[in-house]
């Protein structure tokens, strides 16, 4: 009170202004955490709508529409695929410094599952004919490949 007293300031406004600098500060600051939270949600959701857009088309065999025909390889296929992408995206989305950052990682994750699906399909060559035959074995592997390229993918992400 020393100090205020000094500086010719009263007691209870002192403490109004005080209060109101504090709640102003917290709340600029949850603004701004919820404007960069939904920047970086948004913007990560259209990478994995463009990835699986991008991955679907690639691919020889379509999976959306082997999975609604309950194809299980397809599903396992995607779903480890899907999670592969992810992984990495979220990985990039703790790490990166900027915007364009971030969609510099979600590219390279985007390249990354494609290559993992190219290293899947030279070992296993008649991978998309196996999974169109509900070789739910092709799929698995190939769900588990993507999985594990996303989390390596991941962990190298980390500078």
């Amino acid at each position: 009170m020393v100090i205020f007293a000094r500086a010719g300031y009263r007691y209870p406004a002192d403490i109004t202004s005080y209060y109101w600098l504090i709640t102003r500060t917290f709340t600029m600051h949850i603004l701004d955490s919820l404007l960069a939270f939904s920047a970086y949600f948004f913007i990560g959701v259209a990478m994995v709508i463009i990835f699986l857009f991008i991955y679907s088309k690639i691919t020889p065999h379509n999976e959306w529409q082997l999975i609604k025909n309950n194809n299980t390889a397809a599903a396992l296929a995607f779903s480890g695929t899907l999670l592969g992408y992810v992984i990495p995206l979220s990985s990039a989305a703790i790490n990166a410094v900027s915007i364009p950052d971030y969609f510099a990682w979600g590219g390279i994750a985007l390249v990354i599952q494609l290559l993992v699906f190219a290293g899947v399909r030279l070992y296993m060559p008649a991978l998309s004919e196996k999974i169109i035959n509900h070789n739910t074995a092709a799929g698995m592997f190939m769900g588990t490949a993507a999985l594990a390229g996303g989390i390596f993918n991941a962990a190298c992400m980390t500078w």
